[in-house]
């Protein structure tokens, strides 16, 4: 079998390895973020009538331009924010493509603060930018002065923040976005992807004043809509303009609209299981701690806790009892997703075993 290594595969991606989770077959599956409720029946039942009306055009392109979708997007977000400030694509790591091959590329650099979302440089280095890290406290947050001047000495074209992050589930506060604009010489980008799991009020207002700032989300997560591929961003106009010129032709097929919007028109079922997603994820948050555990403060659907001499054990001994968690390579640290208020009990079960 020939291995990539044996064609001429660019120099610059050939120690590079493919970003995924484990997909093992588990009684409880934590590792992966996504929301464990199924899409209410009411959602399933308008996605059977809108993708068959969508599929009896499908000889003609989608619209192009998603608008439809757009609009509902803006209604979503509130915040005044209109049709011309949105933007959506297949999951929110288009999303991130589309970015980095607008304003990074070949001779510029995009900067991240670690650990968070690893496709963040897989992304940036795929689209040939060059990618530099720097460290976030000892806590896993971020204060302006210390971001600043990270900021400030590697004068990045492309800075990416998280709030709320991953894998930590922190959420950022909003003086550090402030900071971090004022000395950034280019874009700043703001994952937002948990954004409907956060205890913290929402960024979305200051795209509108802030032409460098872009806000990127996802109905992979709240709307329980991960297998939709669905991303999309608030920006200024003059971003979603720039995206038009490395978008690829009809890029948002007539299917995944039309089942997006379903979704958004059942946003308020949808964010019910949301609602019991928070619960959990406090619950797990205080369950771990009186376990003894060291736990952060999680505004997301998951949670990072340790310490541990080694992750890789408690990883297996959890796996050994039917608990499939992530192991994020962060020493000391597994994370935990939230699950049904079931497989809640039964990981904290396993926890107490294993501990």
């Amino acid at each position: 079998m020939t291995r990539p290594e044996a064609l001429p595969l660019r120099a610059d991606l050939r120690a590079l390895t493919p970003y995924g989770a484990p997909q093992l077959d588990v009684a409880v599956q934590l590792n992966t973020n996504e929301n464990p409720y199924p899409p209410p029946p009411e959602l399933v039942a308008d996605l059977r009538t809108a993708v068959a009306d969508a599929a009896a055009t499908l000889n003609r392109y989608p619209d192009r331009e998603a608008t439809e979708l757009r609009q509902a997007l803006a209604a979503y977000l509130g915040h005044g924010l209109t049709v011309e400030q949105l933007w959506a694509a297949n999951g929110s790591n288009e999303i991130l493509q589309q970015l980095l091959m607008a304003f990074g590329g070949a001779g510029r650099t995009a900067l991240g603060f670690v650990p968070s979302y690893s496709m963040h440089r897989l992304i940036a280095l795929a689209t040939g930018t060059a990618w530099v890290h720097v460290h976030r406290k000892d806590d896993f947050s971020l204060d302006p002065e210390r971001a600043t001047a990270d900021v400030k000495e590697h004068q990045p074209d492309m800075v990416f923040l998280c709030s709320p992050n991953n894998p930590t589930g922190t959420a950022l506060d909003p003086a550090v976005v402030s900071a971090v604009l004022e000395a950034a010489p280019g874009m700043v980008v703001v994952d937002d992807a948990y954004a409907e799991f956060s205890h913290s009020p929402t960024l979305l207002p200051d795209p509108a004043g802030e032409p460098r700032l872009v806000i990127t989300r996802t109905m992979s997560k709240a709307f329980a809509f991960a297998g939709a591929r669905v991303g999309y961003l608030a920006a200024d106009p003059a971003v979603v303009d720039a995206l038009r010129l490395v978008r690829l032709p009809y890029h948002l097929s007539a299917l995944t609209q039309a089942a997006a919007l379903a979704a958004l028109r059942h946003a308020d079922a949808t964010l019910s299981q949301v609602a019991q997603l928070r619960l959990d994820r406090d619950r797990l948050v205080t369950e771990l701690r009186n376990a003894g555990l060291d736990v952060v403060d999680s505004d997301a659907n998951f949670v990072l806790f340790g310490r541990f001499d080694d992750q890789t054990v408690q990883w297996q001994a959890l796996l050994d009892r039917g608990i499939l968690v992530r192991d994020v390579g962060l020493p000391g640290w597994l994370r935990v997703s939230v699950g049904t208020t079931e497989e809640c009990d039964a990981f904290l079960a396993a926890v107490r075993e294993v501990i």
